[in-house]
Formats: C-alpha cells, sequence, structure tokens
C-alpha cells in the first residue's frame, strides 16, 4: 500500500516527505571556528535549553506511540523520520556547546518525573476513549514546531555567530516541514465545528511552549522572554497565532500570545548565576 493512502481525514503525500528527509548535513558546519566567535552566556543558556528538549523528543515520540497515532498510515511513517532527524538536532547542539567551551551533561531522559509519566499514561486514555484527541496531538506539533522553527532563527539573529547561524539554518528548514507535516494533518481532521471546538477547548486549556514540564518553569520563561521579546520577537510572536489562525475555528486564537502575556511579561525573569 502506498504511504500516502489513508483515509478522507488523514491522506497526506509522506511518500515525498519521506524522499527529502535526512540527517543534518554536518560536515559542512566549521567546528573548528566556533572558538573563534563570543557566545554570549543568554545564547548558552539557550541552547542548553534546546539541547535539553530536542534530546527529550524520545520520550513524547514514546507517549505518542502509545496513541491511536502508531495506527495512522501516514503519521506513523511520518515519526520515524521526524525522530531520525531531531535525534541530530540534539547532537548538534551538544557538539557546538562543547567547541563553544561549554560542555554540558545529557539528562537521564529514561528517569521520567511522576507528573510526566502520569501526563503520559493521561494522553494514552485519552486517545483510547476519544477518536478526535489525534487532532489535538497534531495542533499541538504543530503550534511547537512552529515556535521551535521560529526560536532557532531568532537565536541566530541575537547570537549573531556565523557557525551557530549556519547551523540554526539547517535546523530551522527541518524543523518547517515537520510543521508543515503537523500543519496539515491537523487542518484535515477539524472537519467540522464541532470537533474544532473541542480541540480549541482542550488546546486552550492544557498547551504551554515546548520544554514546559521538562525545564524548570524559570528556564521556559528566561528562553521565551529571551528570543520573543525585541520587535523581531513581537514579529515572532505575531506569526505564530497569525498562522494557527488560519485553521478551521482557529481564526481568532492567540495561544502563544496570551502564554507570553501571562507568564513572560508581568514580571521580569530570574537570572541564574
Amino acid at each position: 500500500m502506498s504511504l500516502s493512502a489513508g483515509t478522507a481525514g488523514t491522506d497526506f503525500p509522506v511518500e515525498s516527505f519521506l524522499l527529502r528527509s535526512g540527517r543534518l548535513e554536518l560536515e559542512r558546519i566549521a567546528w573548528h571556528e566556533v572558538a573563534d566567535f563570543p557566545v554570549s552566556p543568554d545564547a548558552v543558556r539557550t541552547l542548553r535549553y534546546m539541547l535539553d528538549i530536542e534530546s527529550h523528543t524520545l520520550v513524547y515520540m514514546r507517549n505518542m506511540l502509545a496513541s491511536r497515532a502508531i495506527d495512522d498510515p501516514a503519521i506513523g511513517p511520518f515519526l520515524a523520520c521526524w525522530l531520525y532527524e531531531e535525534t541530530f538536532h540534539s547532537i548538534a547542539f551538544e557538539r557546538f556547546l562543547r567547541a563553544a567551551g561549554h560542555p554540558v551533561a545529557r539528562r537521564q531522559h529514561g528517569r521520567e518525573k511522576l507528573s510526566q509519566r502520569l501526563e503520559g499514561a493521561l494522553a494514552t486514555m485519552i486517545s483510547k476513549s476519544w477518536p478526535d484527541f489525534l487532532a489535538v496531538q497534531m495542533l499541538w506539533g504543530a503550534i511547537n514546531e512552529l515556535t521551535t522553527m521560529l526560536a532557532y532563527q531568532r537565536l541566530a539573529v541575537l547570537a549573531d555567530h556565523p557557525v551557530l547561524g549556519e547551523l540554526l539554518g539547517q535546523i530551522a528548514h527541518q524543523e518547517a516541514r515537520h510543521f508543515s507535516f503537523y500543519f496539515q494533518q491537523a487542518r484535515r481532521r477539524l472537519s467540522s465545528e464541532r470537533k474544532s471546538r473541542r480541540v480549541r477547548a482542550f488546546i486552550r486549556r492544557f498547551w504551554a511552549p515546548v520544554g514546559s514540564g521538562v525545564q524548570p518553569s524559570t528556564e521556559t520563561r528566561f528562553v521565551t522572554a529571551f528570543l520573543f521579546s525585541d520587535p523581531g520577537g513581537h514579529a515572532a510572536r505575531t506569526r505564530i497565532d497569525q498562522t494557527i489562525g488560519r485553521l478551521p475555528g482557529f481564526e481568532d486564537a492567540r495561544f502563544f500570545g496570551k502564554w507570553f502575556e501571562q507568564h513572560v511579561m508581568p514580571a521580569p525573569v530570574p537570572v541564574v548565576t
């Protein structure tokens, strides 16, 4: 059976995605030049956050495979390539930090917090009892992939490091393809006003930026403030909400903007010394 085949709500030309997928071209990166340019403490702190989140993809994948997603003819193959590409993102960040003189110890993701294990179990249970929960997962993924892509673009501007800029450009390109898949899947599954209303209510209640619950809230707030507070960051925030607003039933949704206003703007983010 062709991988592009599926039901009316799940068809997606995943074959073309598979053919374009692959690891980062790390041999193109001038690793020997990393130490020739300064990396600010804020950029280092942000990169450590990004490394931890990228390496957490395996845990997220485990939770996805315990849901209805594994039975979908398009999503299963996509997730295999997605995990492969995301794994190289974490390898690249770790290598950059090491070359810049800021090595970091990998966290043992097999030792999840109790809250994370309960969250995964709850998602599995909801998935089995709510057929449309896959729409939630696809929309959640779309918001996170779009936010991540723009976060990498913003870091490239703020860090102003030529080697890091090349690396982030490669990664952002892959994140853009990941976003496209999630977004198109979400749009196909939000096929009625009732579905959109229920999915929107769930996202509004539970969504938070990628890394929430994995990293301390102070780190999530710091990274979000660092990347999205200046005029360029404001434009990126607006782009996130406007892009998600193209989905049926989400025209006036502002998930990222409202979270930013509630959690970042009211008070300064603590500085870790």
